[in-house]
């Protein structure tokens, strides 16, 4: 820090000006009178001590100016470590393939990917006759995920792909190719991530993330054009989707995909059209606290492929989050409608619509409000050298349904994030009364819809993660 201090200097030319009037004094004192020189000398002492005292205020505001600049070091480094640590849940930091160094052509491309296995244990009760998640007992472990990524970023051009292995089944995740202007906006054309909620994971730090990803309301991914710029403290994106991402391959016959989505399993339903998404976050302070105040909406259109007519869908969504230290609360509310003619069996009032994904087709209510809250700490371990940090959680979220007669779709989950270099491991406790991954699969399907059975069922997973 380089903090100029001209009262030092005006010292040191004071006190060689008191030396050279004095001399001065010494020569003409013949000429003056005793009083005249007891003024000079007065004068001078006034001026001396005026000098030391702005010497200490300067002194005074150096050190404050410090003090302040560490503060907001220290606060910038843990909001800073706090958005790693968020990243670092989709991708924690690697070594990855280079081609360009071999093949100049390629230069910008990077290749890397991730394997991960599972472990999961439910307790369904007397639905199973003992604790269960398939056949045994014990509960079950497996192969969950292999992906393959190539990120490419040369002058202003950047792009993206991913595609995701899952057992029987397997589908593009990411595929697009974008472009970074001179004033930090950027573009992206392909399959891309829709702009809905307060981030790439919506408010969520968990491996099952919270309702709004099943109501396909947080990292969706559709196939359009994405652009998004800042204006002053606003963060802007804009953009428009042509369709879903589609199937892709799968026993299913429109469930193969990453991202829930309207899907027609039968070939007389409904599929997503020209969807508009509009997401404003402002950032700004409220004392010690960082705040993202955010807002977003998207509309867009049902193609109807069977006799009844065509629909619509749109959702509004509030989402704040608050940083404190290293602290994260996440709360979001979100009402959502797709207005639509009955096509399901057994719902002539169109109370019910087709989703899906990882090869699953379900049923989703067609209107309901999702209130949901996240609370997280980011803690850096010194203590030992085999972890890097952790991230401890707890989150709730509902799909609360707007049909009386459906049973609303509550999910709370407890857990914690661990990494450790390439490693990324989730360790939780999830407990629901209406979602398709907790609990029996005698009402698979049906969970986020009616919801017919309303019984709470808990299941502890370990997600182990390695990425390369």
């Amino acid at each position: 820090m380089n903090i100029k201090n001209p009262s030092k200097r005006g010292i040191q030319r004071l006190l060689i000006g008191v030396c050279l009037l004095s001399l001065t004094c010494g020569i003409s004192s013949a000429q003056e009178s005793t009083e005249a020189l007891e003024q000079r000398v007065q004068t001078l002492s006034t001026q001396l001590i005026a000098a030391k005292q702005q010497l200490a205020q300067s002194e005074q505001k150096r050190v404050e100016a410090e003090r302040g600049l560490k503060s907001l070091a220290s606060r910038e480094a843990a909001v800073s470590a706090q958005e790693a640590a968020l990243a670092a849940a989709a991708a924690p930091s690697a070594s990855k393939i280079t081609p360009g160094d071999l093949i100049p052509a390629l230069k910008g491309l990077e290749i890397g990917g991730a394997i991960r296995v599972n472990y999961a244990i439910g307790d369904y009760g007397d639905k199973t006759g003992g604790p269960s998640r398939a056949e045994d007992d014990g509960g079950t472990f497996g192969l969950d995920t292999f992906r393959i990524n190539a990120d490419y970023a040369r002058g202003a051009w950047l792009g993206k792909v991913e595609y995701r292995f899952y057992g029987d089944y397997h589908f593009l995740h990411t595929g697009w190719l974008g472009y970074d202007f001179e004033d930090n906006s950027q573009v992206q054309v392909g399959v891309n991530r829709v702009p809905f909620g307060p981030g790439a994971y919506g408010n969520s730090q968990s491996w099952f993330f919270d309702q709004h990803y099943y109501a396909g309301l947080s990292d969706d991914m559709d196939l359009g054009i994405k652009y998004t710029t800042d204006i002053g403290e606003f963060s802007i994106d804009l953009a428009y989707y042509y369709s879903d991402e589609g199937q892709w391959a799968g026993d299913s016959n429109d469930a193969a995909r990453y991202s829930y989505d309207v899907i027609d399993e039968s070939g007389d339903g409904y599929e997503e059209r020209n969807q508009f998404n509009v997401r404003v976050i402002y950032t700004t302070s409220l004392g010690e606290v960082d705040v993202d105040f955010g807002a977003s909406a998207q509309y867009g259109m049902l193609k109807s492929n069977g006799t009844q007519d065509d629909g619509d869908h749109y959702a509004v969504s509030f989402h704040p989050v608050f940083k404190w230290n290293n602290w994260t609360l996440a709360p979001q509310l979100t009402y959502y409608n797709y207005d639509i003619d009955g096509y399901i069996a057994g719902d002539p009032d169109g109370d019910l619509i087709q989703f899906g994904a990882y090869d699953f087709p379900t049923l989703m209510a067609t209107e309901a409000w999702i209130p949901s809250i996240s609370l997280s700490y980011y803690y850096e371990v010194d203590q030992v050298e085999w972890l890097d940090y952790v991230i401890p959680f707890v989150e709730y979220s509902s799909i609360v349904k707007q049909e009386s007669s459906f049973n609303d779709s509550e999910f709370f989950t407890i857990g914690a994030a661990w990494a450790r270099g390439n490693w990324f491991i989730y360790t939780e406790l999830a407990t629901s009364n209406g979602n398709d991954f907790i609990g029996n699969e005698t009402a698979f399907g049906s969970r986020f819809g009616s919801n017919p059975d309303n019984e709470w069922q808990s299941r502890f997973n370990i997600n182990f993660g390695y990425y390369f």
